[in-house]
């Protein structure tokens, strides 16, 4: 069974910076791509980035291009993402997943999720 788990939100100022990790608990974690999520209250949950299998490629939602990167260490099992410039609109829960093919910024296309970090932006 594979776990995710999420760890580094918390309470930042508006254009301040947190950086969020993603630990996976089984091997052949450079197998698969992985993204992060987000879900706002009463609001769905959205893609925000997404990282290819060794690394050398990324994808970004348009809302946080430039502020935000994602990253990951194959050798740690561990998926990162350094948040720049947080905007208090960027508060929500954020979740790591494992995608098991298709399209990437859809979430029903992971198949394995955290348990959510959430992360608070104050104005």
């Amino acid at each position: 069974q594979v776990q995710l788990v999420e760890s580094g939100g918390g309470l930042v100022q508006a254009g301040g910076s947190l950086t969020l990790s993603c630990a996976a608990s089984v091997g052949g974690f450079s197998t698969y791509n992985l993204g992060w999520f987000r879900q706002a209250p009463g609001k769905e949950r959205e893609f925000v980035a997404t990282i290819s299998r060794y690394g050398a490629s990324t994808y970004y939602a348009d809302s946080v291009k430039g502020r935000f990167t994602i990253s990951r260490d194959n050798a740690k099992n561990t998926v990162y993402l350094q948040m720049n410039s947080l905007k208090p609109e960027d508060t929500a829960v954020y979740y790591c997943a494992r995608s098991g093919g298709g399209e990437i910024t859809s979430s029903g296309s992971y198949n394995y999720w955290g348990q959510g970090t959430q992360v608070t932006v104050s104005s």
